[in-house]
């Protein structure tokens, strides 16, 4: 239940792949707990581990009317071709935006907190934010993979069609 300094793209740990959850007990709890609070916080819509210094494949997404997804270990079963691209940014890459393109579904397996086995479908918004911080657990930033840089007028006018 703490708040805690949002790492970015400068600190070597962003660009580490995150180490795989192998204890699933009370400490896993609190670190969720953490990520949660401090998403809030700075208000963010997603938030990995190692963007608050620690290195564990452990990732949160705000899926606003269907909850918190709380993902431990996980990894991409499938992906459709079908493609969009869309602004994104990112907590540890302050005032940067740019456009990237994703699969428009994905299909994800996870472990929950109490390290049983869980698969979730999710599409366009909610699959973009899990491919973004599956990323962010791999130590790959939305930058080193976005289309094109979105200048601050640009996002102005993004923002303006909103």
């Amino acid at each position: 239940m703490a708040i805690k300094k949002i790492l970015t793209d400068t600190h070597p740990l962003i660009r580490k792949k995150a180490a795989p959850v192998t204890t699933f007990d009370q400490s896993l709890t609190q670190i969720i707990q953490d990520i949660e609070d401090t998403m809030y916080a700075a208000g963010g819509q997603a938030l990995s581990a190692p963007q608050i210094g620690i290195p564990l494949q452990i990732a949160m997404v705000d899926m606003e009317q269907d909850g918190l997804l709380q993902l431990i270990n996980p990894e991409i079963v499938r992906a459709s071709d079908t493609t969009t691209t869309e602004l994104e940014g990112c907590l540890s890459v302050p005032n940067r935006f740019g456009e990237v393109t994703r699969s428009q579904m994905i299909t994800v397996k996870s472990k929950d907190i109490y390290g049983r086995d869980v698969e979730l479908t999710a599409y366009d918004d909610i699959a973009r934010m899990i491919l973004h911080e599956i990323d962010n657990l791999n130590g790959v930033l939305f930058t080193d993979i976005m289309d094109r840089e979105i200048t601050e007028k640009e996002l102005e006018a993004y923002y303006d069609n909103e």
